[in-house]
Parts: structure tokens; sequence; C-alpha cells
């Protein structure tokens, strides 16, 4: 079901004469097919689009992120999205650089499409003329034979093109190599474009730039079949500022499912945004206008220390993943853990996922609070908990410790919970079985 507060937001920032320039000014084209071409598609009559989403993780992650919020803003723009989720690519997986993947069961693909069509389905209007639609790869590869698959489309593909793609160019020099089945996954998502084309009048495809051999194998494929061009975006990858990638595979990945990284969690990330990288984020995953985003770069060039555009950020991108309700409960943990709120008036869960985020044991009601600080790794040792009570140091639920021998049993919250403190911002849960 869509979400109203992503589809109540908008796009169209009339500073912009056009839609491509919009795209371009908040970094959203890495690479393209033709410029000129994609601009003039945009700026006429409504077009058929598509981006697809592989269901190889129970949950879509920061990077397809991207790809949700950059459809929605064509689809404001009057354009019609089709968001794909393949039933039949995640089946096979494209190619990783470093090794193959591990095929999984069709029951467990058969669940992760379901799981993913209901993350789509809130970034897009499924009402109006413009209306988005779900499609499933599965519906026309799996009445395909081998040899009608061969014959129909194999035909079209070059090996020598093929072998240039930089995720097959990569896996041949590896010592893993690539096997078959991943080798054709090209051949597959050209499949897809080629359908879509056929089926909805799609010409536009949109999706990660590392995936450009993926793209472009369908803009070949129905330039070769149907003597057209149709044209795909890349979209740049989001990385740290030392240029480390997001994703699954770099066991980093920000989950857009709530139970795979809380909203908590989500809202931290953003709020710990480094400065270089904050203003690029703002244009990519806000809807905020260029007025507004200049407005918060000059707040951080002028006053970083107040972090206003990671604080912006943070809650605008956590409010249309998770909504502004659980966006509020996250913000209201974050300044409770560091003394500005009350512990025992927060929402149980979000306490619970925030202290799962920091250092944090499992004890029995007895616990002293000194052997707390060392099994959470506040202090290296007894001797060196007890000096930090003694000198005022340590603090229980935002409540100061006073006693050397006193247990956790008086201070746990009705939650089960507490939060250990060492000075003003070292901080650990503790779970009161």
């Amino acid at each position: 079901m869509s979400d109203p507060a992503i589809l109540a937001a908008q796009s169209n920032d009339p500073s912009f004469p056009d839609l491509w320039e919009e795209i371009q000014w908040r970094g959203l084209v890495h690479v393209s097919t033709d410029a000129d071409e994609i601009k003039a598609l945009l700026a006429g009559e409504p077009i058929t689009y598509y981006c697809g989403f592989d269901p190889t993780a129970a949950s879509l992650h920061l990077g397809h992120l991207v790809q949700l919020l950059l459809m929605r803003r064509l689809q404001l723009a009057g354009h019609r999205p089709l968001g794909l989720v393949g039933g039949s690519t995640g089946l096979i997986g494209d190619p990783r650089p470093t090794a193959e993947r591990t095929l999984n069961t069709r029951e467990v693909v058969e669940d992760w499409v379901r799981s993913l069509q209901v993350q789509v389905s809130r970034y897009l209007s499924f009402e109006g003329d413009n209306a988005a639609r779900l499609v499933n790869n599965l519906d026309w590869t799996a009445p395909l034979s081998a040899i009608d698959f061969l014959r129909e489309i194999g035909q079209h593909y070059r090996i020598g093109t093929m072998l240039k793609k930089d995720a097959v160019a990569a896996r041949l020099n590896s010592e893993a190599g690539i096997s078959y089945t991943e080798f054709s996954y090209q051949i597959l998502q050209g499949l897809d474009f080629l359908e879509l084309y056929r089926q909805h009048g799609c010409v536009l495809q949109s999706g990660g730039s590392d995936q450009w051999g993926n793209l472009t194998s369908g803009t070949d494929l129905i330039h070769r079949v149907e003597h057209v061009s149709v044209h795909a975006i890349g979209t740049p990858l989001i990385t740290n500022s030392d240029g480390t990638k997001f994703g699954k595979s770099e066991g980093n990945a920000i989950w857009l499912n709530p139970e795979m990284t809380s909203p908590y969690a989500f809202y931290q990330f953003w709020l710990n945004t480094d400065d270089v990288d904050v203003v690029e984020r703002l244009k990519i995953f806000t809807f905020f206008s260029r007025e507004e985003i200049s407005r918060l770069e000059r707040l951080v060039e002028a006053q970083p220390f107040k972090r206003e555009a990671q604080r912006a950020l943070a809650f605008e991108v956590t409010s249309l993943v998770h909504g502004a309700d659980a966006t509020r409960k996250a913000v209201a943990a974050a300044e409770a853990l560091f003394g500005q709120g009350d512990l025992a008036e927060l929402d149980a869960a979000t306490l619970e996922s925030a202290l799962r985020e920091l250092p944090n044991t499992t004890t029995a009601p007895n616990a002293g609070i000194a052997q707390l600080l060392v099994d959470t790794g506040l202090t290296a040792s007894l001797g060196e908990a007890r000096r930090a009570i003694a000198q005022g140091g340590v603090s229980v639920n935002n409540v100061k410790v006073v006693d050397e021998a006193a247990t956790i049993r008086d201070a746990v919250l009705p939650s089960g919970v507490a939060v250990l403190r060492r000075g003003k911002k070292t901080l650990a849960g503790v779970f009161v079985e």
C-alpha cells in the first residue's frame, strides 16, 4: 500500500526549467544514454519507465532507496512507473565482482518477492492517469523453454560484447571465475526491458551505475529487435566520504525493513552524516527545494557544530521510510539517552532498539553496577569501575550512582532495561532478565 507521507512529497521545484535539469542538479545522473533525448522525453508527453529490484534479501536497502525516490520524482512529474521485482532474475543473481552468489530456493525467493513488492509499493501511487504498476519478470521467463530463449533472445547477443561488461570482466580476472548462470544474467535483464517495451511501451530504465552493463543490455537488445532507441539512467552509488560503499555484500547495509535496521539506527545513520556529504544527500534523498537545501548548505559552512542540516536530513528520510511517528520516537530516544528527556516515558520498543545499537549486556537483577561497567566495556577492570563511581562519573538511567556496591535491581526501568553511562557521552545498554 502506498504511503501518504511519501506520496504527498513534491519534487517539482519551480526554480528548475525542466525535470532533467532538476535530477542532474540533485546528482541523480552518474551516467546515461543520450542526454538530449532523455531531456526531451521527460519534458514531453508522459512516458513509461521502470526500475528493477532483485529479491536477493528480505528487504531493500539504502542503494535501492535512491531508485525508489527517483521513481517517485518522475511520477510526480506525470510519468508512469513500472516497479519490477525479479522473480526470475532473483533466482539467478547478478554477478558480484568477487565470487558466485549462493542460489536461494524458489520458496525463499517467492517470499522475498512479496516482501519487496510491499516495500516498492509504498513509494508509488497506484491511482490516476499515471498510476504505477508492479510487474514480475517470472511471468514472461517461466513460459520460455531453453530452446526458445536461445533462439529468440540469445541470437541477438555477441559474446565479445558480453565479456566486456565490467562485472563479467572483473569475475573473469578473478580466481573464482564466472558460471554460465551468472554470465547469462545480462541477457535476462535485457529481456525484461524488451518485454516491458512491448507490453507497456516502456522507454526508460533506471538503476545503479554499477549495473550499467545490465541496463545497456536492454537498450541494445531493443535496438536490435525493434529498431528503436530507448534509454537508461545510471544513478551514483552511495558511499562514505572515504569511498566505502554501503550494501549487503559489504556487510554494512542500511535496510529499509525496520526489523532489520531499526528506525532509531536508521535515524542515527543519517544524523551521523559527515559535513562533506550532507548537502549531496539532501539533494538525493529529500524533496526539499533548491532554496531550502541552499539554506542548509550555508548553515553547514557557517555553523557546522549545530548540525542542523544533518538533523533535517535524518528527520526527513526517516519519516519517508518509517513514518513521522517512528521518527519522533527515535529523536526522543536519542535525546533521553543523553540526558535531555525522561527515559521512563519512552516507547519501550524504541528504547530497546536504541540500546541494541550500543555496547550491551544481559544480566541478572542482582548484578553489581561496577561489574556491569566491565561487562559492557565502559571500564577495563573492577578497580577502574569503582574509581569511576567514587568520582561521580557513572549514572544509570541518568541518575548518578553514589554507592560502589550498588546493584542494577533498583535502577532498572519497568521495561527491564537500563542505560549505563560513564562520563557524558559513553553509554551502554543493560538488559535485565
